[in-house]
């Protein structure tokens, strides 16, 4: 997932010229921080059983919540099982873009097939706003 920030660029700019500030070290070390508080935002929403289009998670089958209760797991639908799929959630950024990504194959074909009937990984308008947020106040 690519986090996509609107700016005006030219306020930036000048705002970091102000500060004597390198402009593209600047950017990749903001985008990087946003990124990262873009996984805490998926990893607190997932883990109150939240989607990122809103409303609690599909409850779990029949099936699986009796795998999970015969594996002494909770019942709650927080898309973790071992932890690993989520863990294995990084990010990198450059100085145009910030990429969150899942580090194994295997997670990452976990975090789709939950994805189609659990959306989590996004962000609403709102988390959206507070990236912004993170980002200005970074790069500043």
């Amino acid at each position: 997932m690519q986090i996509s920030l609107k700016t005006n660029a030219k306020k930036v700019q000048a705002a970091l010229k102000k500060k004597g500030k390198d402009v593209n070290k600047s950017i990749k070390r903001a985008l990087s921080i946003t990124a990262q508080q873009g996984i805490n935002i998926i990893e607190d929403r997932t883990q109150d059983g939240k989607g990122y289009k809103g409303g609690a998670f599909k409850g779990y089958s029949e099936k699986y919540a009796k795998f999970r209760r015969n594996k002494g797991r909770s019942q709650n639908v927080d898309l973790q099982f071992t932890g690993r799929m989520l863990g294995s959630m990084t990010s990198k950024a450059d100085r145009k873009k910030a990429t969150i990504f899942f580090t194994r194959a295997e997670e990452a074909k976990k975090a789709a097939m939950n994805n189609k009937t659990r959306p989590f990984f996004g962000f609403s308008r709102k988390e959206e706003k507070q990236l912004a947020n993170v980002f200005f106040k970074a790069i500043l």
